[in-house]
């Protein structure tokens, strides 16, 4: 655009040259405000460019400020599924320890319960496989006091639970609440 605008106040100089001297000075201020014309017209692109280049930058920040916060909720979240599965997998070695003391406890039942919990011992029992933990804890408890006889089993069963403390009772109760 300087270029066209240049080459015409040339032209215009050219011609007014040989129209006397008033035509020389009209050529002149013709020039002069050409030149003050793209003066201005350059100063607003360099201001409208400064403008653009800051709204940019400012984009910029905000996109990364997102995108820094974001990625602390990414990092936030992650921590605690980590948590959630430290406790879960603390909560699932506690459950397979409990299960392995449950599992020896159940050793003395296995010849009478069967190895799976589903033989009526001496054909008179229930299944035991199943029971909920805490009816086999009650019932064991029972046992062990010599409160409870079912199926004429109380002086066998009182026998076989005496030496069991709180602890076992819950172990093994757990482990066969758990065959199925």
């Amino acid at each position: 655009m300087t270029r066209i605008t240049m080459l015409s106040i040339v032209a215009a100089a050219m011609l007014f040259t040989g129209c006397g001297e008033k035509a020389k000075d009209s050529a002149t201020d013709a020039a002069a405000k050409a030149v003050e014309s793209t003066k201005e017209a350059a100063s607003h692109a360099v201001d409208a460019t400064k403008e653009a280049a800051d709204k940019a930058v400012e984009a910029a920040k905000e996109t990364t400020a997102k995108a820094v916060e974001a990625t602390k909720e990414a990092v936030d979240s992650a921590k605690e599924g980590v948590a959630a599965a430290t406790a879960t997998a603390t909560a699932a070695v506690a459950a397979t320890a409990k299960n392995v003391a449950g599992a020896a406890a159940y050793e003395k039942c296995k010849g009478c319960h069967g190895a799976d919990g589903k033989t009526l011992a001496l054909g008179k029992s229930p299944v035991i496989a199943g029971q909920s933990k805490e009816e086999l804890v009650t019932k064991l408890n029972g046992y062990k006091a010599g409160t409870i006889n079912v199926a004429g089993m109380g002086t066998l069963m009182k026998g076989q639970v005496a030496s069991m403390d709180d602890a076992a009772i819950d172990a093994v109760a757990a482990y066969i609440s758990a065959l199925k």
